[in-house]
């Protein structure tokens, strides 16, 4: 009985164009390996980004006790005072009226540029733009534990997997040293991950509220000193 024609070119097609055997053993292995050779940099990255978390809490604690003393009279009354003293020409008064409202360096700076700025010519834009870089500067504080919050699960989910495979091969080998020691290390990793991107969660968040009012009370302050007072009127 003859052969179909597809069958006997199917025969024919490995001698013409020969096809090499393919093995995944090498790139297994090579992926393995790169693998095993960030387990100890994971672990580092790990200890660093929990030191950099407690370090971002001592830092918001400060914050935190500086900001208790925020209140809207405070804020109300020194604004006043400096209108007031811009009127008069009076703009180291000014400044020493809103240096106790500043909550932190880069607040106090601004507060500075805008008694420095209000009622000049083009002061609009100018203080538009010192506002606005505060919001820049106050968005790059917050990026730090924008990060941790990413990267504290994904370094404890990466310390986890990696010492799985040797954990498997101690099983395998019945060598119950060498699966308990990586277990350990596994969920070790995991619980620190896990700590890391929760702290830096709700300090992301925290921050992220407290600077949008500082913002607020800087553009309270652009707002009332930009304004014409009734001494300044009297003088035109």
């Amino acid at each position: 009985m003859t052969r179909p024609l597809r069958s006997r070119w199917a025969d024919a097609l490995p001698d013409v164009f020969p096809i090499p055997a393919v093995s995944t053993h090498g790139i297994d292995e090579a992926i393995y390996r790169v693998a095993s050779a960030l387990e100890i940099p994971v672990l580092i990255l790990a200890l660093l980004s929990l030191a950099a978390v407690i370090y971002e809490l001592g830092t918001f604690a400060v914050e935190l006790r500086t900001r208790r003393r925020r209140r809207f009279a405070s804020l109300d009354v020194a604004t006043d005072h400096a209108a007031h003293a811009l009127a008069s020409d009076d703009r180291a008064a000014a400044e020493v009226a809103v240096r106790g409202i500043a909550r932190s360096t880069a607040m106090a700076g601004t507060l500075a540029f805008i008694i420095a700025n209000a009622g000049k010519p083009g002061a609009e834009n100018r203080l538009n733009k010192a506002l606005a870089d505060f919001d820049f500067a106050s968005q790059r504080r917050l990026e730090r534990t924008r990060l941790l919050v990413r990267a504290g699960p994904a370094l404890g989910l990466m310390g986890t997997l990696i010492p799985l495979s040797p954990a498997l091969t101690g099983l395998a080998n019945g060598n119950v040293s060498q699966l308990t020691s990586n277990l350990r290390i596994a969920f070790s990793v995991t619980v620190l991950g896990l700590l890391v991107g929760a702290v830096a969660f709700g300090l992301s968040l925290t921050r992220d509220r407290m600077y949008g009012q500082d913002l607020s009370d800087l553009e309270y302050v652009a707002a009332v000193v930009s304004e014409p007072t009734p001494v300044t009127e009297a003088h035109a």
